[in-house]
C-alpha cells in the first residue's frame, strides 16, 4: 500500500523537497561520500570526451554498478559526449558525474579522450596566414 503525499502539508526540515520532486536525495549518497575519481588520479576536464569501451565487459550483468552508473552508460552507448554533456544529460552535478566516470574508468567500461593543451595548439597567426592563403586562391 502507497500513502498519498498530496494531503500532507509542507514541514519545515521534512524529507520531501516538495510535493512534486519527491524524496531529495544528495549528491554525496551517489558516490559514496565520496569527491575524487577513483585512485587513478584522473582529472576530467568539462570538454574531456567519454565514449564506452569496445572491449568492456558485459555491463548488463555488473551488480557493482548503480542507476546514475548505468544512466551515464546508457548516455554513451549513443555517442562520445564530453563530461558537461554528460552531466547535463543525466541531470547530475558535474562532481558527482566525475567520481561516477572514475568508477566507470576503473571497471574498463568508458575510454576519456582528453582535450588538447592549449601550448600544443596551433598559433593563432599561422592559422590567420592559412586562411589568407586560401582566401587568394
Amino acid at each position: 500500500m502507497t500513502e498519498d503525499r498530496t494531503d500532507v502539508p509542507y514541514q519545515p526540515g521534512s524529507q520531501w523537497y516538495d510535493h512534486e520532486a519527491g524524496p531529495l536525495v544528495r549528491p554525496y549518497a551517489m558516490t559514496g561520500g565520496r569527491t575524487k575519481p577513483g585512485p587513478t588520479g584522473v582529472r576530467f576536464d568539462l570538454i574531456a570526451l567519454v565514449s564506452l569501451d569496445p572491449g568492456a565487459p558485459n555491463l548488463d550483468d555488473d551488480a557493482v554498478l548503480g542507476p546514475e552508473h548505468r544512466a551515464l552508460i546508457d548516455l554513451c552507448r549513443i555517442e562520445m559526449q564530453s563530461v558537461a554533456e554528460l552531466a547535463a544529460g543525466a541531470d547530475l552535478p558535474v562532481g558527482v558525474v566525475r567520481v561516477l566516470l572514475g568508477d566507470l574508468l576503473e571497471l574498463g567500461c568508458v575510454t576519456v579522450s582528453r582535450p588538447v593543451p592549449p601550448a600544443q595548439l596551433p598559433d593563432e597567426r599561422i592559422l590567420r596566414e592559412v586562411i589568407a592563403g586560401l582566401r587568394a586562391l
